[in-house]
């Protein structure tokens, strides 16, 4: 990973945060994306610059906005002089039951899970073919099985999942494409204890992950999978077994 230079959406909270830290543990440039939280992506940033100097770069995008996406790419590989890999993971999550969906839900979802990680990609190809990279998307077990009360999210999440494939197959040889579904790892806000529990006893390994979990499957992806593309790997220690 010395040298190479990878750009993490939505990377300054959760799972993004960690990403971004082993990334740059195994020695990775990286461009950290954020929207609103200026604050915590500069914490990270200041934190990781002062292990390594110049390492980590920060940039501000709203990706709701087609042309905030292409801005995005052409600033990302400026910061090091190339982009070997892309991560989409920055997600809007919340549920939408259909009586009270609105247009407004709809539209944010969508674009947050589908529409921006869709012309990011696009905006990346020729810097990524460069250097024969890759893009890795973080999905989620229940674009396959649905999530109650969250039809819009499950459906842009499924939706995501077909784009990777799409994109393995349109994007090789030079561009792998790979998605991460993870499955209990950070608990939505104000769930109920007792539905954590039946979640956990449902999973196979009768616990919960964690983002370095996430993390690790990440940094497999973009170091170790080069015989390896169109693929969706869960990280949900055995929910998916029993949803």
């Amino acid at each position: 990973m010395k040298g190479k230079a990878v750009l993490v959406t939505g990377a300054a909270h959760r799972v993004g945060a960690q990403v971004v830290k082993l990334l740059h543990e195994n020695g990775a440039n990286v461009i950290l994306h954020y929207r609103s939280s200026d604050s915590a992506a500069k914490a990270i940033a200041d934190e990781l610059n002062n292990k390594r100097a110049s390492s980590v770069a920060l940039l501000y995008a709203d990706l709701s906005d087609i042309q905030a996406c292409e801005s995005l790419i052409e600033s990302a590989a400026k910061c090091f002089g190339r982009l070997d890999a892309l991560i989409n993971n920055a997600s809007s999550f919340y549920p939408t039951p259909i009586a009270s969906a609105t247009e407004d839900q709809w539209n944010d979802l969508m674009a947050s899970n589908l529409k921006a990680p869709f012309f990011i990609s696009k905006a990346a190809i020729p810097h990524l073919s460069e250097n024969k990279g890759c893009i890795v998307n973080i999905v989620d077990i229940h674009a396959d099985k649905p999530l109650k009360d969250h039809s819009i999210y499950c459906m842009a999440k499924a939706g995501l999942v077909m784009m990777t494939k799409s994109l393995a197959k349109e994007l090789g040889p030079d561009i792998r494409v790979n998605a991460v579904a993870p499955g209990a790892i950070l608990w939505p806000e104000g769930m109920e204890d007792d539905v954590k529990n039946e979640i956990l006893s449902r999973t196979a390994l009768k616990q919960k992950g964690n983002p370095m979990d996430i993390a690790k499957t990440l940094l497999f992806l973009i170091r170790d999978a080069d015989y390896i593309t169109g693929q969706i790997i869960p990280v949900d220690g055995g929910r998916s077994l029993n949803l």
